[in-house]
């Protein structure tokens, strides 16, 4: 009621009696109000709001308040209130976007091999490259154009240790993403999960890299056997793709690649103890 006061009476068209009146409140109370000194815990409300407010813009608001507490803990070196900032954000009217579900579609295709599902749903790994989890998906741009990203994530530390952008969903793309991730970790044999796609149960795909990798498989039908992989779709797309409209293929690898980045080295976990994926890795290494 003060705040409400104080804005109006800036306007100059009424005076602070008349407002008071209004209100029922005494002028006492007002002016008392108003030449208070803040406590402590408010100057610290305005600082954190502060700081708030300019991460909220700076990701273009896909923090929900669990993330933000992330970042502001990390950045004020403080131990904060998940619900203290839910609070904050409410006062100031931010709310992190609303998350676009998408269905995927599956292609029915006949295996010229299949492995076994030797991941088994045990999504914790207890060093770099001991297990990494691969898929395809599909994004739109222009007049119903299609784009591919193919990415190898690592279950250790959440990390994209490879990721391919292209114009055809065909053995290339994953190859080239199997091949990148092999490079950059040419000392391990880490096993690799997957679901049943085309390339991933061709003969070229087990001449390859049979030696190279232990391959898992999702059971068919079981998207769940692969959910981390799909966890990071579901979330590159809805902090980033479904915020844009793209209109041409290098506008939307540019944002992909941007958000990767992003993803890897600036996004905190809870799960990774506050840490950003490589962060997270870094020290494990």
């Amino acid at each position: 009621m003060y705040l409400a006061i104080q804005a109006v009476r800036q306007d100059g068209q009424f005076s602070i009696k008349t407002l008071c009146e209004i209100a029922e409140i005494p002028r006492p109370s007002y002016y008392k109000w108003l030449n208070r000194k803040p406590s402590v815990r408010e100057l610290e409300n305005q600082k954190l709001t502060k700081a708030m407010i300019s991460l909220h813009e700076k990701v273009g608001g896909i923090y929900g308040y669990r993330r933000l507490k992330l970042h502001l803990c990390k950045e004020t070196k403080q131990k904060i209130n998940h619900k203290r900032i839910q609070r904050l954000m409410q006062l100031q009217g931010i709310q992190s976007v609303i998350r676009r579900r998408k269905r995927k579609k599956y292609a029915a295709s006949t295996p010229q091999h299949v492995a076994e599902n030797l991941l088994n749903r045990e999504f914790t790994a207890t060093k770099p490259n001991e297990k990494w989890v691969t898929d395809v998906t599909e994004f739109k741009y222009g007049h119903g154009q299609k784009a591919y990203l193919s990415a190898i994530l690592d279950l250790h530390d959440n990390t994209v240790v490879s990721h391919v952008f292209g114009h055809s969903n065909n053995n290339s793309l994953v190859f080239q993403t199997v091949k990148r991730a092999m490079k950059a970790a040419s000392k391990s044999k880490p096993m690799l999960h997957s679901d049943r796609g085309f390339q991933y149960t061709s003969l070229r795909f087990k001449k390859l890299f049979g030696k190279k990798i232990t391959h898992s498989m999702s059971r068919v039908g079981r998207c769940i056997d692969n959910s981390p992989i799909e966890s990071f779709w579901g979330t590159l797309k809805c902090e980033k793709y479904y915020l844009h409209t793209y209109q041409n293929f290098e506008g939307l690898e540019r944002d992909i690649e941007a958000y990767i980045h992003f993803y890897n080295n600036e996004r905190l976990q809870a799960k990774l103890n506050g840490l950003s994926p490589m962060e997270f890795r870094t020290k494990a290494v």
